[in-house]
């Protein structure tokens, strides 16, 4: 899955000499009390062009601790992934050596895609699952050979779906029958209004009839595990990871999915050092892997359905980000009404369309100096032309998403690379983010 006016996001004015946006709200005078702003819709329902370039409400960082300002040490630069290009998913990321970048490696043969999880000694796999008999199951599941099962063999194929693909069949012993991606979401700062990231993370499964679930992680190469699959009581002990997997499976047996049993193999393309959602796109993920599995042939599972089922099941996850991995767009934010109909519309959100930039700022160190330093982060990339800055979740202090025009780009990426090397600090990582379209089934 690859792929970043804004009507809705209005696109910003003609840009003054040497750039190509206009700069919104002028430099922040006060490092120590740098603005943090984020875009707002001015009228989603008409979502036409504003001449006025993005709205920018003020909204304020904690300025940085004094205390902490020479701590940490220095560093010597970053390496920033590339762009994602394609609808839903994006290639795999160059490096796996980045607390915030990537945590696939490039193939199955490297350290990382090494150590694929034991093989289970569980029961093995028999045939055809049992029919699934909730709303939305129907009478023939998917088999190994129909979809997904050559998937790590396909020289043309993304390496992180391969590299899916492989490890389930490496660590279970068969070949997956379904490979899905979901991509990574973030809020754009206006009540209800998401879109997705061009960062995906793969979930692949095959279906069993033993009534056991075995579950595994590249990014948890030695807490693999087999579990009895049970609708009711309390869960059985699991690896922390492997937890909220767990209950989708659960959810989705509960509904008629998988009640047989599943092999599942997940992995994600960013840490949660990156300051996005990992829990929703690794739900949906899950959710749409195994009820395709459990799903006739030629039919896709009902993500509506399987929305308020996550929803249900996991009343602590944000069904807003779980609505735009299920329902984005490529170019579009996705506006989402109250509870409990949940209306949905889409506006224009194309930051690259109007030669602009979004571009995650991810801070390191230690947590209790994050929110201090992103806050600083923002307001050198505002006085080195940074047109808006806003939390990407509800959970602010780890990151923030940046609009810029794309002829700052570098000159942002310096002034905030300089100021944390003066300071002995270390430098922020910078993800592009494309906006991309929703979880789709890899074939």
């Amino acid at each position: 899955m690859t792929h970043p006016t804004t009507p809705g996001l209005p696109a910003p004015p003609p840009a003054p000499a040497g750039r190509s946006l206009t700069e919104r709200g002028g430099a922040a005078t006060d490092a120590h009390a740098p603005e943090v702003t984020r875009p707002t819709l001015s009228n989603p329902d008409t979502a036409q062009p504003s001449s006025t370039g993005p709205g920018v409400p003020v909204r304020n960082l904690p300025g940085p601790d004094p205390a902490g300002q020479n701590r940490g040490p220095a560093c010597t630069g970053t390496t920033t992934p590339g762009t994602a290009t394609g609808p839903a998913a994006t290639a795999t990321p160059r490096t796996a050596t980045s607390p915030v970048g990537p945590t696939t490696p490039r193939t199955a043969t490297s350290p990382v895609g090494a150590a694929i999880p034991r093989t289970a000694t569980g029961p093995a796999a028999t045939a055809t699952p049992r029919t699934a008999t909730g709303p939305v199951g129907a009478a023939t599941p998917r088999t190994a050979d129909r979809a997904g099962g050559d998937l790590a063999r396909r020289a043309t194929a993304d390496p992180l779906f391969r590299l899916v693909a492989y490890a389930l069949e490496a660590a279970h012993g068969r070949p997956p029958a379904a490979v899905w991606s979901a991509p990574y979401a973030f809020h754009l700062g206006s009540p209800g209004l998401v879109a997705a990231a061009g960062w995906p993370t793969a979930a692949a499964a095959a279906p069993r009839t033993d009534g056991m679930v075995r579950l595994s992680s590249l990014g948890h190469p030695a807490d693999s595990c087999d579990l009895p699959l049970t609708l009711s009581g309390p869960p059985p002990d699991a690896p922390a990871w492997a937890v909220r997997p767990y209950a989708v499976l659960r959810a989705l047996a509960r509904a008629g999915f998988g009640r047989g049993g599943t092999d599942l193999h997940v992995q994600g393309s960013l840490t949660a050092a990156a300051g996005l959602a990992t829990a929703e796109p690794a739900d949906c993920a899950v959710a749409l892997a195994v009820a395709d599995v459990h799903t006739a042939a030629g039919e896709l599972p009902d993500r509506a359905h399987l929305a308020r089922l996550l929803a249900a099941a996991l009343p602590d996850g944000d069904d807003t980000l779980r609505r735009a991995v299920l329902f984005a767009r490529q170019g579009r934010a996705l506006l989402l009404g109250a509870e409990p109909r949940r209306r949905q519309r889409y506006v224009p959100f194309d930051p690259a369309a109007t030669g602009a930039r979004l571009v995650l700022v991810a801070v390191r160190g230690e947590a209790a100096d994050r929110p201090a330093e992103l806050a600083r982060a923002v307001a050198c990339a505002r006085r080195a032309g940074a047109l808006s800055a806003w939390p990407p979740g509800h959970e602010p202090g780890r990151s923030a998403l940046v609009l810029l025009p794309e002829a700052r780009l570098a000159a942002v990426r310096a002034a905030v690379a300089q100021d944390f090397r003066d300071r002995r600090r270390p430098v922020p990582r910078f993800l592009n983010i494309s906006v991309a379209g929703a979880a789709r089934r890899e074939e």
